[in-house]
């Protein structure tokens, strides 16, 4: 019997010599020093590569850049784990997403504000009345400042054309192409607000939709489209112009400050974010590529980039 015990004794201690050596204090567990970051494919992919390299020359951390063509699938996949971050979208869309589809993320940090703009290859400069396409001999090109302007002078012929009623650029009934998910629709109506072509119900905030125009004076039509469309709506003989973030006119080389026949203010709250999931928003990883991209060699290349159209949000 004494024996008996005696072998029950050892095998209880051993097993616990076994646990205690398997064991590891919390500081012993080390973070994950890669990190996949969702990226909508267009200009701003050029800022996350910056990113990428500040990430692994100042804090060691690897970073995969994960693709994506729509503003649908990066929050899913963040959802799922499939990637740890992503940095594509603003505040607006995020809180939207959040609340149609039940996804457990977060915002961690700021990028860059990107202003939206409308263009049009129908209306041949800011300043004509005349629509390109009444006339034979149209450009069908979309009209630019001289590449010698500078940026000032460019932001000045810009503020010349906000301060010109735009309803003699449009002709009655003329096609507007807009988002057609919310946040970037009501963005777009904002903006078309802001301009003196529509009025909007009073007290709609930032997400209001076609329901709460209460004045069309030129009886505009709004025609909503997927966001990856509207590049290829400016090649549609029916559309006047149509409204695109940054994302999508970089992919045809549109920039607000050069091209944009109407902008808007930088003051607007659509800042993009770095977001994760609700899980991992303190992790180091995280931490660590927010910094990167909050740097000062991200900066200089959105300047160099986007030409004045990205402003820093944080």
């Amino acid at each position: 019997m004494f024996i008996k015990s005696i072998a029950v004794i050892s095998a209880l201690l051993g097993s616990l010599i076994i646990a205690g050596c398997d064991s590891k204090e919390p500081s012993d567990v080390k973070e994950p020093n890669d990190i996949k970051v969702g990226i909508v494919v267009g200009a701003e992919k050029q800022l996350a590569e910056v990113a990428k390299k500040v990430a692994k020359e100042k804090y060691n951390l690897d970073v995969t850049l994960v693709d994506f063509n729509d503003y649908v699938l990066p929050n899913e996949a963040l959802n799922k784990g499939e990637i740890d971050v992503n940095a594509f979208q603003h505040k607006p869309y995020l809180e939207q997403q959040i609340k149609d589809r039940g996804y457990k993320l977060a915002p961690v940090g700021k990028t860059f504000i990107y202003p939206i703009a409308a263009y049009s290859k129908k209306i041949k400069s800011p300043d004509e009345s005349q629509i390109a396409g009444a006339t034979n001999d149209s450009t069908n090109a979309v009209e630019s400042p001289d590449e010698s302007q500078s940026e000032s002078q460019i932001a000045e012929a810009n503020d010349s054309t906000n301060k010109k009623p735009l309803d003699e650029l449009l002709q009655p009934g003329s096609q507007i192409a807009v988002a057609n998910d919310p946040t970037n629709l009501g963005r777009s109506l904002l903006l078309l607000q802001k301009e003196g072509l529509i009025k909007l119900k009073e007290g709609v905030g930032l997400l209001p939709t076609v329901l709460d125009i209460v004045e069309n004076p030129k009886e505009l039509k709004l025609v909503e489209l997927d966001a990856p469309q509207l590049p290829h709506s400016l090649d549609d003989q029916q559309i006047t112009l149509a409204i695109i973030n940054n994302t999508y006119a970089s992919q045809i080389e549109l920039r607000p400050a050069k091209d944009g026949l109407f902008v808007e203010d930088t003051s607007s709250p659509y800042v993009n974010l770095i977001v994760a999931r609700e899980d991992n928003k303190d992790a180091d990883n995280v931490k660590k590529f927010v910094q990167a991209y909050q740097s000062e060699e991200v900066i200089e290349a959105a300047n160099q980039i986007f030409n004045g159209g990205a402003v820093k949000g944080w």
